[in-house]
């Protein structure tokens, strides 16, 4: 550990502390308390003006709940997204663990590419100015090019995770943050890129949504940090514009209009089970089908409140769809669960250290590189 501490650069050592601290909630004076250290030399340590001392390590280790290795291995990246979230939401705890998580995960996932060697290229939408003018026209239009952009015409869009991660270099990550009001979390860090996360216990269709709404802010707002709360009606100018980006993506009016259309030509009305296909078609909750139709004036004001108090339930959903199996959904996105498996293959790390990054499960881990073929030998045109 000495000769680590001797070879380790003071000023970019400095730096990883003072982010551990901060993110371990602490100012300089409480972590000096902690630490039975002078503020002075703390503050010394973190702008890499004094070299820091083996005991003085193994005591930032134990107080900041960090690893040694994380601290002092070149490939170690220095992400500090939580202080944007305390930012805009002091008080709330779960936004502030939920900003840790990101902050790790996408810390580990910046680690992978550096020992694999894999520059990160994201192809990002060009931002916009929100102007002067209905932001719900604005929305629209911007829903549209990037519809145009990715070539999708009017079509659903299935998977977005998959799109925001390989079609835009998004990192995304799924994970549990409680059946909460969190829906998701958005940031942009210039050295690491955007980042979002989305609440596994949520159902698949609000992550759609909240991933949704997340890229409105990557188009709109990138430089300030989000967290989605569905329920809460937005407020801004930016907020209203990211939640009208998002209905307008996955639930382009063109479309919705024909075949709203379509379906009320069919029985002379357009029913209940008219909204459950058109929802289930678009991949998006009856709910949010439901607002969309009244946001287009396709169905009265008030259509949606009316459908919840006269017993409208997932219960008859499953009825007109058949009972969907709910399969286990994998949280880690289909790039990252990439990178894990080269790194494992090469040898660079084992499945715990994989586990441990990734924060999940390690028969998970396990299962998903016997699916990738992370054993060395394992080829496609050999199976």
């Amino acid at each position: 550990m000495t000769n680590l501490l001797d070879t380790t650069d003071s000023i970019q050592l400095g730096e990883r502390l003072r982010i551990a601290r901060a993110r371990a909630g602490f100012t300089q004076q409480e972590a000096a308390d902690k630490l039975t250290l002078a503020r002075t030399t703390l503050v010394a340590l973190e702008k890499g003006q004094r070299r820091l001392r083996p005991e003085e390590l193994k005591s930032m280790t134990g107080v900041y709940g960090i690893s040694v290795n994380a601290l002092l291995r070149p490939q170690s990246v220095s992400v500090n997204l939580v202080p944007r979230f305390r930012a805009i939401a002091p008080h709330e705890q779960d936004a502030a663990n939920a900003a840790l998580l990101l902050n790790d995960l996408a810390a580990a996932q910046f680690d992978l590419e550096t020992i694999l060697g894999i520059t990160f290229r994201p192809h990002y939408p060009p931002e916009r100015t929100l102007g002067p003018g209905d932001i719900r026209d604005q929305a629209e239009d911007a829903a549209l090019e990037i519809r145009q952009r990715l070539g999708i015409g009017l079509n659903a869009i299935p998977d977005i995770v998959s799109l925001l991660e390989l079609e835009f270099g998004v990192r995304i990550f799924i994970r549990s943050l409680g059946a909460g009001k969190i829906s998701g979390l958005f940031a942009f860090d210039a050295q690491i890129g955007a980042c979002i996360l989305l609440n596994k216990d949520h159902p698949r269709e609000r992550r759609a949504m909240t991933a949704a709404h997340e890229l409105g802010h990557l188009i709109a707002t990138r430089t300030q940090p989000d967290v989605v709360d569905l329920h809460t009606l937005p407020q801004s100018r930016e907020e209203r514009f990211a939640a009208a980006f998002a209905y307008s993506l996955l639930m382009p009016a063109a479309f919705v209009r024909r075949r709203f259309t379509e379906l009320q030509q069919e029985s002379g009305a357009f029913s209940p089970r008219h909204l459950i296909l058109l929802a289930h078609q678009l991949s998006v909750s009856e709910e949010a089908m439901c607002r969309r139709l009244e946001e287009l004036h396709l169905l009265p004001s008030g259509t949606w409140d009316s459908l919840r108090d006269r017993g409208f339930s997932g219960t008859l959903v499953r009825q007109v769809l058949g009972d969907k199996a709910s399969t286990e959904e994998s949280t880690v996105p289909p790039r990252l669960w990439y990178l894990a498996a080269e790194a494992y293959r090469r040898g660079l790390l084992s499945e715990g250290q994989i586990a441990r990054m990734l924060k999940t499960d390690r028969i998970e881990l396990r299962a998903i590189l016997d699916v990738l073929g992370a054993e060395e030998g394992d080829r496609l045109d050999s199976l």
